[in-house]
């Protein structure tokens, strides 16, 4: 069964008449009767009853009639779904992010706008690290990711699109020397204990402080490493040691902490936004452009 057959078979029930259902269809009349018999030989029921004055519906017509406008509506919904997931305004994004991501307002005015711009996209949110993440838009498991520079060589299928620079803060105890300072540099840090996220966890910031440490002529002392941020900053509060992150998380306010920049120019971060490098689909295209306005702005 065909789907012409049962626009034949929608038109011949409403008009209830093959000579003015052909004219609609712009088809032969004999065509259109040698139609609706094989439908009928398929369906293996009588779907009109007809003579040469009148065409009626058969109860099993009238059963039949109400299916084959659903069938036909579903047909033509799922061509304008297609047709919308082509133009990037359906279908479902999966969007990666970072621990930090949500702190940043760029994040939550990117993802309000494209639910305003693209109503019928489905958008799932997936928190990981920087790493895994394009591990993932590589294999096409993500479609986008807010991503940080991840000081590493980044796998050759995902494109990066620059969206902003961070400051990095330092995170230390409240009663800290240190906390008396208005601005640190990195020097000052040697021999203080770290609070770090695990090296396999895949943030970019890990390298990083171990980078500006390096530069600044030390190596850090790892005391403690946690994978969540909250948690490595409970654990400064605790006394357990300092730590750096991005300038977002300045939004955790918590008893017993303090942030204080860092003199040092390198110590800033960049949020990205990472694709597939053969461009990801209309949908991840759509979100980057909206992602690149906002950031520009």
């Amino acid at each position: 069964m065909e789907l012409r057959h049962l626009r034949y078979f929608v038109a011949v029930a409403e008009e209830l008449s093959f000579t003015r259902a052909a004219e609609r269809l712009h088809i032969g009349q004999p065509p259109l009767s040698q139609q609706i018999q094989a439908l009928e030989s398929e369906v293996g029921a009588r779907l009109f009853e007809r003579n040469k004055r009148r065409v009626l519906l058969t109860e099993a017509g009238k059963l039949f009639l109400a299916d084959a406008r659903r069938v036909l509506a579903l047909s033509e919904q799922a061509k304008e779904t297609a047709r919308r997931a082509h133009l990037g305004e359906a279908g479902e994004l999966r969007v990666g992010f970072t621990f930090s991501t949500p702190f940043t307002p760029l994040f939550a005015k990117v993802v309000r706008r494209y639910r305003q711009q693209y109503p019928g996209v489905l958008l799932t949110f997936h928190e990981m690290a920087t790493l895994p993440q394009l591990a993932k838009i590589e294999a096409r498991e993500l479609d986008v990711g807010f991503v940080r520079s991840a000081g590493m060589r980044l796998p050759h299928a995902v494109a990066l699109t620059m969206l902003r620079r961070d400051p990095l803060r330092l995170v230390l105890p409240a009663d800290a020397p240190l906390a008396r300072e208005k601005r640190i540099a990195v020097k000052d840090l040697a021999g203080q204990a770290f609070v770090v996220f695990p090296k396999d966890a895949g943030t970019g910031i890990y390298q990083q402080i171990f980078d500006l440490c390096h530069a600044a002529g030390f190596t850090p002392q790892i005391a403690i490493e946690a994978g969540e941020p909250s948690t490595i900053i409970g654990l400064v509060a605790a006394g357990c040691g300092i730590s750096v992150l991005p300038s977002s998380f300045e939004g955790i306010h918590m008893e017993g902490i303090v942030y204080r920049p860092l003199a040092d120019p390198d110590a800033s971060t960049s949020m990205l936004i990472a694709q597939h490098a053969e461009g990801g689909g209309p949908l991840a295209q759509a979100f980057v452009a909206l992602a690149k306005a906002a950031a520009e702005e």
